[in-house]
């Protein structure tokens, strides 16, 4: 695995003892580059936004944009498919991958290669509006509240969180 840090100053300390082995980076890379776990929170993401293909320290094609009715069918189908709990991630933990030092994308893209500067659904759907949804976009990494019919539709990252 690929220890890497958003940056030194947000390094983790897991010990009282403030010995090196007692700090870890936030973001460790899975031995295949297609997963990141998220120290901070737990969490489990794709480094890639759906549509793109990981390769050896990048994603290479489009991130492909979805409706929201077509987003959570996405995440159902890969979760299915990979036998791994893959679903849309709620609007805090999507906030919690944004980095407000960045700007287009506001991400850390050694965690996150290739992302684009594009809102990115969060679920659940508004629950009066299933239409609409609360995302986050990365150019600049502020919330955004989308709606499948007004937008040409959000991109999609998916998280986990179990192994």
């Amino acid at each position: 695995m690929t220890h890497i840090s958003v940056n030194p100053s947000e390094e983790i300390t897991l010990g009282s003892d403030n010995s090196p082995a007692a700090t870890q980076t936030r973001y460790v890379i899975s031995a295949d580059g297609s997963e990141i776990t998220d120290n901070t929170t737990g969490l489990i993401w794709r480094r890639c936004a759906e549509g793109m293909t990981i390769t050896t320290n990048d994603c290479s094609g489009t991130a492909t944009a979805f409706s929201m009715d077509q987003a959570l069918g996405w995440a159902k189908k890969e979760a299915q498919i990979t036998g791994k709990p893959w679903r849309l991630p709620s609007l805090k933990e999507l906030q919690s991958i944004v980095d407000s030092s960045r700007c287009n994308p506001a991400i850390d893209t050694d965690a996150f290669p290739g992302t684009p500067g594009s809102p990115f659904w969060s679920a659940p759907p508004t629950p009066d509006e299933p239409a609409y949804a609360w995302g986050v976009n990365f150019d600049y990494g502020y919330v955004d509240y989308g709606s499948e019919h007004n937008s040409a539709g959000y991109r999609v990252r998916l998280v986990r969180s179990e192994k």
